[in-house]
């Protein structure tokens, strides 16, 4: 082909691209701490430190590491998130709850009633939480725009395929739209490990 009808194909695919896919991004484990948690671990009247942005408005990567503890083991240097919110949250892969020895349940953020324990400490300070801990269910963020674009509903579960190296349907994947975020699927990293995910991976919509 020639170059001009080369250039012609690209754009046509970058456009289908950008109409019919979502790019994805994988959540490691990670902590979101309460204020009184916060200061519970890392001292009274501690701030947390922002290091970088992630890609939804108003949520950072901090500086600070914690290690968390169940009662068959203890992962350390776990980053914790900001900002501070109402109610510590700890989101986990299913390797990393056996690892520790517990059983989280597959939930939304936020929900976290009737969640597991754990512990969570950072030097010789700890605490001891009686729930908190969650396997984030799949889940696509997503503005009003796109998904007047990508026809769907807030709260609707879909079946998403997604294109890593080794291309996988995920069902059960929920829809959450907002003015406020930025249009992404969040998958965990047993999730990704098993599609080939790498930066910049797309999925679509299949229902």
């Amino acid at each position: 082909m020639s170059v001009e009808v080369n250039a012609i194909v690209e754009t046509v695919v970058r456009e289908l691209k950008a109409r019919l896919m979502v790019e994805v991004e994988a959540s490691g484990r990670h902590v979101h701490l309460s204020k009184a948690d916060v200061e519970a671990i890392f001292g009274k009247g501690h701030q947390l430190k922002k290091v970088r942005d992630l890609s939804q408005p108003g949520q950072f990567v901090c500086e600070e590491r914690v290690s968390l503890t169940g009662p068959k083991g203890t992962i350390q240097n776990v980053v914790v998130l900001g900002p501070e919110r109402k109610e510590t949250q700890v989101e986990v892969s299913m390797t990393d709850s056996l690892s520790l020895g517990i059983k989280p349940p597959v939930r939304l953020s936020g929900d976290i009633e009737g969640s597991s324990g754990i512990i969570i400490s950072y030097g010789g300070r700890k605490i001891q939480k009686e729930k908190g801990v969650i396997i984030a269910q799949r889940h696509m963020h997503i503005t009003p725009e796109d998904a007047s674009r990508l026809q769907v509903k807030d709260k609707e579960i879909l079946k998403i395929k997604v294109f890593g190296s080794r291309p996988v349907i995920f069902e059960d994947t929920i829809v959450r739209i907002s003015k406020d975020f930025q249009t992404y699927v969040h998958i965990d990293y047993d999730e990704a490990n098993a599609c080939g995910y790498e930066k910049g991976t797309l999925c679509r919509i299949v229902r």
